[in-house]
């Protein structure tokens, strides 16, 4: 791998909305040197919900689909007073 300073990654954070809820938005975009660091560029962050985590995919793919927060339950009434 060269040292080239073209990004390899795009950065998402995960927004909650509501309690079981999320989606990934866009955040930066990252690149990995030769000797295999990392270097994270974020543009912008979510307000509210952001606990800080970055996930990296290489550019072109998606991340995966968010998993809901509270597995198990299921009462939509929950989501509807927030």
């Amino acid at each position: 791998m060269t040292d080239s300073k073209a990004p390899t990654h795009t950065a998402y954070a995960l927004k909650r909305e509501g309690k079981r809820y999320g989606k990934w938005l866009e955040i930066g975009n990252a690149r990995q040197d030769s000797a295999g660091v990392i270097h994270v560029y974020l543009d912008r962050t979510p307000i509210g919900g952001f606990n800080g985590y970055a996930y990296l995919a290489p550019i072109g793919a998606q991340p995966p689909l968010p998993e809901p927060e509270r597995p198990g339950q299921d009462s939509e009434a929950e989501d509807a007073c927030l």
